[in-house]
C-alpha cells in the first residue's frame, strides 16, 4: 500500500499577474486556498498559496512564506481576572488604526473592560490607547467610542502607501473598506473625479497618490472630517490634484464636468443618486456603494442606478457588481459600477 505523499507547508501556485484573479477563484472554487498564507506579488508574477500540489498550475516551494497573523487569544490573557462564565463573551476581534486599537465589548464585561483593554495594549506596545465601539450616530454617521484604556485618540494611520491623519473617537475609518480603497488607487488617471462623500480622503487621496487624475474634487459635509481631509492631502502632497469642498455634496456637486464619481456613503446614498449620475458627462463612470440585503445582491443596487440614470434621460451599463464587505447579519455592502450614457 503505497503511503501519500506529505503535503507542503509552504507549496504555492504560479500565475502571470494579469491570470491572478481567474487563477485565485479556480483555486478557492477547488477548496485548495491555504489560508493561513498570503498571496505574494513579485515582478511579473504572483504565487497564490495552495494544500496540495495542483497539476493545471506551475509549482513552487516558498523559501519565504507570509503567513497571516493570528489574533491574541484573549481568554487565555484574562482567565482569574474576569468570571469563567464570561470568557465566551471576550471580544474575538478587533482592528487597528495607527497607534489605537477599537474594539466591541460586550455590555455584560462592561465592569471589566478595563482588563481587556490592558491585555491588548500588552499584545499591542506599539500602541497607547484602547477605544470601546458602540456603533455610528447621526447624519453624519460619526462613531460613538469610549476610552477604555489611554488618552490619546489622535493618530496617524498608514496603509498602502498612504498617510490619514485621523482621531479615531469621531471619525469613521473602515479597515474592511481597504480592499476597495486599493483598487480606487488604480483608476481615474487624467480624469476629472468628484468624491461626493470623501470623508477624510480615504478614496481620494490613494486615486490621487497613484492614478494622479487631473482633478478631484472632494467633497465633504463634516466640519472635523473635512479639516482631516484638508491635512491628509498635505501630508501626501497631492494639493496640485485634490480639491478639498466644506458642504453638502447635494448642493456642491457640479454638473456634467466628470469623468468619474465615487459615492462612498452607504444606506442614505439613493438619495444622492440623481446628483451623482448628473455630475458625469455621457460616458462617465459612477461608483455607487449601497447596504442591501444579502440575498438581493445585486439586484437590488443595480435597480437604483437603472431606474435613477432612466428618470433623468439617461441609461446605466452596469460594468462591475462587488460585494465590499459584511456589514451586518444578512446585509452586505455593495459597490455598483456603471457607465453613464446618454438614452438612445
Amino acid at each position: 500500500m503505497s503511503r501519500a505523499t506529505p503535503k507542503s507547508p509552504s507549496l504555492a501556485a504560479v500565475a502571470k499577474r494579469e491570470d491572478a484573479a481567474a487563477a485565485l477563484k479556480r483555486i478557492i472554487c477547488l477548496g485548495l486556498l491555504d489560508k493561513s498564507r498570503k498571496v505574494i506579488r513579485r515582478e511579473d508574477r504572483v504565487e497564490i498559496p495552495v494544500l496540495e500540489k495542483l497539476g493545471e498550475f506551475d509549482m513552487v516551494v516558498q523559501d519565504r512564506p507570509s503567513f497571516y497573523r493570528k489574533l491574541p487569544d484573549l481568554t487565555a490573557a484574562l482567565r482569574g481576572q474576569i468570571p469563567e462564565g464570561l470568557l465566551r463573551l471576550l471580544p474575538r476581534g478587533w482592528f487597528i488604526l495607527g497607534e489605537v486599537i477599537i474594539v466591541k465589548v460586550h455590555p455584560r464585561l462592561r465592569d471589566y473592560e478595563s482588563h481587556i483593554g490592558d491585555a491588548l495594549l500588552r499584545y499591542y506596545p506599539r500602541c497607547s490607547t484602547v477605544l470601546a465601539d458602540e456603533g455610528i450616530s447621526g447624519q453624519l454617521r460619526q462613531p460613538v467610542r469610549r476610552t477604555i484604556v489611554g488618552s490619546r485618540s489622535m493618530t496617524t494611520h498608514k496603509e498602502n502607501g498612504v498617510v490619514f491623519h485621523l482621531d479615531a473617537r469621531v471619525v469613521m475609518f473602515s479597515p474592511g473598506n481597504l480592499k476597495e480603497r486599493m483598487r480606487m488607487s488604480r483608476l481615474g488617471q487624467g480624469e476629472t473625479v468628484v468624491d461626493m462623500f470623501a470623508g477624510i480622503g480615504y478614496f481620494s487621496i490613494p486615486m490621487a497618490v497613484y492614478s494622479r487624475p487631473r482633478k478631484i474634487l472632494a467633497i465633504e459635509l463634516n466640519p472635523q472630517s473635512y479639516q482631516f481631509l484638508c491635512q491628509n492631502i498635505e501630508a501626501n502632497e497631492v494639493q496640485d490634484i485634490v480639491q478639498p469642498i466644506l458642504g453638502d455634496c447635494a448642493v456642491k456637486t457640479p454638473q456634467g464636468i466628470a469623468d468619474r464619481v465615487l459615492m462612498g456613503m452607504v444606506q442614505v446614498t439613493n438619495r444622492y443618486l440623481e446628483t451623482g449620475i448628473a455630475a458625469l458627462k455621457p460616458g462617465g463612470t459612477l461608483h455607487y456603494h449601497q447596504t442591501i440585503p444579502s440575498w438581493q445582491f445585486p439586484e437590488a443596487a443595480v435597480e437604483e442606478v437603472k431606474e435613477a440614470a432612466a428618470a433623468m434621460g439617461r441609461r446605466a451599463e452596469i460594468l462591475k457588481c462587488l460585494r465590499v464587505k459584511k456589514f451586518s447579519p444578512g446585509v452586505v455592502h455593495a459597490v455598483i459600477d456603471a457607465r453613464i450614457d446618454r438614452d438612445f
